[in-house]
C-alpha cells in the first residue's frame, strides 16, 4: 500500500508512540486500535470486509468504528454479503448498494433495518426484487435516516412509501425517480405531511401524480432547494405556481417534457423572484443569505412557452445561464425559445457593440 502527505505523516507519529510507550507487537491482535482504524481509513471497504475477518479483537474495533460502507462493488452475492455484514457493522451510518443488476432480497434490507439502527444514509437504488417488505422493515428500524435513494426500485406500493414515510420524517434528501407504482399524489401528501426538512426530491418520470400532489408537497416542505418533475406529464402551471409561493429556497426545478407547462407557470417564478429579495434569501439552517435565487431549470420539451415569459424568468435569476459551457438553463427542444439569453450573453453582445473589431 503507498501512503501519502498526511496519512503517511499521522502513521509514523502512532509508530513513534507506540516506540514511546514501549508497546510491541507479536501478533495481529497487539495492533491499537487507534493505529488500526487509521490504516483501514486507507484502503477500500472490500479490505475493511477482509480485515474485519483477522481476528476478534479486529472484528470488534471496526464493528464499532466503522460508519460508512459501499459495496456497489460487489457485482455477486451482494445479498449473502449484507446478510453476513449486518450484524456486524451495527454502528453504520451510511451504507451504498447501488447495483448494476438486481441481487437484493428483502431478507437483506431485513437484516440491515434489525441491526443497523443508527442508519442516516441508505441506497438501494436498481434493487428491482424488493418489496413492500423491505419499506416496512426500514421504517421501525431506521427512522434516522436523512437521505434515501430507491430510484429505479419498480415494486414498491405508494401505501409503502406513505408509511415509510410517517416514520422517517428526518429525511432531508430522497430520491424516488422511476418509481412508478410507487409515488402518486397519496405518497406526495404525506411527505408533505411529514417531512418538513425535505431539501431534495427526484420524482423523475412519476408520471401518475398530479398537481395534487406536488401542491401538497409544496406546501408542507418549506425548505426544498432540488425538485426534480421530469417527465411527469399530468402536471400544470399550478404545481409550478404553488412550489413559487411556498418554496422559498427552492434552487434547482426539473420539468423536462411536462408539455403542459404555460407561460403563466414561468411568470410566477419570476415574481417569486422578485418578492423574494436577496435578504430574504435565507437558509434555515445556516443563518446564510443566498442573493441568486434559482440557479438550475430544465424546461426542455416544454413547448407551449414563449420567449418572453422565460426571458422574465432568466432576467429575474442571473445565475440561470445559457451561455456556452454553463447551461443551468436547459431549453432542448423548444425551438421557439432560441432567443432566450442570459445577461452574460447580453454583456458580451453590448461589449462587442462598443468595441467592435477593426476592419481588415
Amino acid at each position: 500500500m503507498v501512503m501519502v502527505g498526511g496519512a503517511s505523516m499521522e502513521l509514523d507519529q502512532c509508530f513513534q508512540k507506540m516506540k514511546m510507550e514501549g508497546i510491541s507487537i507479536k501478533e495481529w491482535k497487539d495492533i491499537p486500535v487507534e493505529l488500526l482504524m487509521r490504516i483501514l481509513s486507507l484502503v477500500d471497504d472490500r479490505n475493511v470486509i477482509v480485515a474485519s475477518g483477522v481476528c476478534s479483537g479486529w472484528r470488534d474495533a471496526i464493528s464499532l468504528g466503522l460508519t460508512r460502507l459501499r459495496l456497489s462493488w460487489c457485482k455477486n452475492n451482494m445479498n449473502s454479503l449484507v446478510l453476513s455484514l449486518a450484524p456486524k457493522f451495527v454502528k453504520l451510518q451510511a451504507l451504498i448498494l447501488r447495483q448494476d443488476k438486481p441481487q437484493l432480497e428483502d431478507n437483506a434490507v431485513e437484516a440491515i433495518a434489525n441491526h443497523c439502527h443508527e442508519l442516516q444514509e441508505l441506497d438501494l437504488s436498481k434493487s428491482l426484487k424488493l418489496t413492500d417488505r423491505s419499506l416496512y422493515a426500514l421504517a421501525h428500524g431506521c427512522p434516522n435516516l436523512t437521505k434515501l435513494n430507491l430510484s429505479g426500485c419498480t415494486s414498491f406500493s405508494d401505501t409503502a412509501i406513505a408509511y415509510l414515510i410517517r416514520f422517517c420524517r428526518k429525511l432531508k434528501v430522497l430520491n424516488l425517480c422511476g418509481c412508478v407504482q410507487a409515488v402518486s399524489d397519496h405518497a406526495l401528501e404525506a411527505i408533505g405531511n411529514n417531512c418538513n426538512q425535505l431539501q431534495s426530491l427526484n420524482l423523475g418520470w412519476c408520471e401518475n401524480i398530479s398537481d395534487d400532489g406536488v401542491m401538497s408537497l409544496a406546501y408542507g416542505c418549506p425548505d426544498l432547494r432540488t425538485l426534480d418533475l421530469c417527465g411527469c406529464v399530468l402536471i400544470t402551471d399550478e404545481s409550478v405556481v404553488a412550489l413559487a409561493d411556498w418554496c422559498v429556497h427552492l434552487r434547482s426545478l426539473g420539468l423536462y417534457y411536462c408539455r403542459n407547462i404555460t407561460d403563466r407557470a414561468m411568470y410566477s417564478l419570476a415574481q417569486s423572484g422578485v418578492k423574494n429579495k436577496p435578504g430574504q434569501w435565507k437558509s434555515v439552517k445556516k443563518e446564510k443569505y443566498d442573493e441568486e435565487g434559482l440557479r438550475s431549470l430544465n424546461i426542455s420539451q416544454c413547448t407551449a412557452l414563449t420567449p418572453s415569459a422565460v426571458q422574465a424568468v432568466c432576467d429575474t435569476f442571473p445565475a440561470l445561464h445559457t451561455c456556452s459551457g454553463r447551461h443551468s438553463l436547459v431549453m432542448s427542444g423548444c425551438l421557439n425559445l432560441t432567443s432566450v439569453h442570459c445577461a452574460c450573453i447580453l454583456q458580451a453582445h453590448r461589449a462587442h457593440s462598443v468595441f467592435p473589431h477593426p476592419a481588415h
